[in-house]
């Protein structure tokens, strides 16, 4: 190739895309618009840079989430390596200092040969070959070039963003270290009586919120729902998300809290610990007096509010080929959140397999997707095959993959089983096409 593959976003999807294309022998343009310009999310220059949770959640291979990192590891993922050197304890779940993280990403993006990370912005789509991966938060100019050239005004949904407490400033009388059932004290724990409970929720749906939208017909994503919105849907709502006590017991009475707000480590150090589940639109006032109500936190100081900011996705079933390309531009690609698919590792693999199909494409083949019966495979079956008037992201879930021709009665039996054909299968794939790696060593 003379002109490189221009990858337009430097976020986990971007930087995915540009490494599995420059390991490929291909040259990269990385065209990332910050610090040049900013969003409302970020607050650094660094490539990969986590603006919501610190965790990339379960390892365990049985889990949806542990299947597809397994996948992902089979294809050479430049975020299990950074995400790995970088961890911090949280049980199970793979979470990370954030700061560490980015600078690793950084690192491994700007060193790999073939790479150019260009820091302009990218105001309409570039000709091909190139992929998009600018995520939710893509500007308003690339965003209407995006939409003129697909001819759709495409979805959009709010994602808020946690609160961050710091360790000193927690009354360790009340607060407890605990995970619930086998997880280890690598998590802090506010329990909470009835009574709290109540007046907790009493003063979360009486709080103040940001206003400007039309909050009540703003289509969230299920699976990060502010928590005051949870609270509107019923008081007992939240009670059985993020605050249920199931598996935890309070030292201080040796019994089951009526409700926690648990919290998780953000840094490895563990100065800074997230509020888990608790994203939110509250203006900043109101969390201070209904954060600081939470028992445990009444003299929190509070490293970072939680925020909302506008998320924006295609409707990739309305829109895109089957493998995220424009259908009369298959070497214009998207991938990462800006296609429906939602959470970290789901954006990071998309845009691996946006950089191999690009490879295959400019190689003159057919571009790939994974089976069904894998996490990847599913998701993409997914966004090509849900239904475009009701188009909403999606995030891995064994409810994506086919189902067991004989499944095992039991729960934790018919994940294993799910998640071993899903490996074997993946392997596969991956050995047919030439394409995997010699890194996925848990087969």
């Amino acid at each position: 190739m003379t002109e490189p593959v221009v990858v337009v976003g430097g976020g986990l999807a971007g930087c995915e895309a540009a490494v599995a294309l420059a390991r490929r022998g291909r040259r990269v343009r990385l065209v990332e618009m910050r610090p040049v310009v900013t969003t409302a999310a970020h607050q650094t220059d660094r490539l990969a840079e986590l603006v919501c949770t610190n965790s990339f959640k379960s390892l365990d291979p049985a889990n949806a989430h542990g299947q597809l990192k397994r996948e992902m590891e089979a294809l050479g993922s430049v975020l299990l390596r950074s995400a790995h050197a970088a961890r911090v304890p949280a049980g199970s779940a793979l979470a990370v200092d954030r700061e560490i993280f980015a600078a690793s990403m950084t690192a491994a993006v700007e060193e790999l040969p073939g790479i150019e990370v260009a820091r302009e912005e990218c105001r309409g789509l570039p000709p091909s070959p190139a992929i998009i991966a600018t995520g939710p938060l893509t500007s308003d100019a690339l965003s209407e070039s995006i939409r003129q050239r697909l001819g759709d005004q495409g979805l959009s949904f709010y994602d808020a963003i946690a609160p961050i407490v710091h360790r000193d400033s927690i009354d360790e009388s009340i607060v407890f270290e605990a995970g619930r059932f086998e997880e280890s004290g690598d998590y802090l724990n506010c329990p909470m009586s009835e009574a709290e409970y109540d007046a907790f929720i009493a003063a979360l749906t009486a709080a103040d919120v940001y206003e400007g939208h039309d909050w009540e017909n703003v289509p969230y994503f299920e699976g990060c729902l502010p928590i005051e919105v949870m609270a509107e849907r019923g008081k007992e709502t939240p009670r059985f998300g993020p605050m249920k006590p199931i598996g935890l017991e309070d030292p201080r009475t040796g019994r089951r809290p009526h409700a926690v707000v648990q919290l998780r480590r953000e840094d490895r150090a563990g100065q800074m610990w997230n509020l888990v589940g608790f994203q939110t639109r509250l203006k900043v006032g109101a969390q201070k007096s209904v954060f600081r109500s939470i028992p445990g936190l009444g003299e929190a100081e509070f490293l970072r509010w939680g925020s909302i900011h506008r998320n924006a996705y295609l409707n990739f079933p309305a829109t895109l080929a089957p493998h995220g390309g424009v259908p009369d531009a298959p070497r214009l690609m998207f991938a990462g959140q800006l296609t429906g698919v939602e959470g970290y590792t789901e954006s990071a693999a998309s845009g691996i397999l946006a950089g191999i199909n690009m490879d295959r494409l400019l190689s003159g083949l057919e571009p790939v997707v994974p089976p069904p019966t894998t996490m990847l495979g599913g998701l993409y079956r997914y966004l090509r095959e849900g239904d475009p008037g009701r188009f909403q992201p999606m995030n891995s879930n064994w409810g994506l993959v086919d189902p067991l021709e004989k499944a095992p009665r039991k729960k934790p039996e018919r994940r294993l089983a799910l998640a071993a054909r899903a490996d074997r299968d993946f392997i596969d794939w991956t050995s047919s096409l030439g394409i995997g790696t010699a890194a996925h060593a848990g087969a």
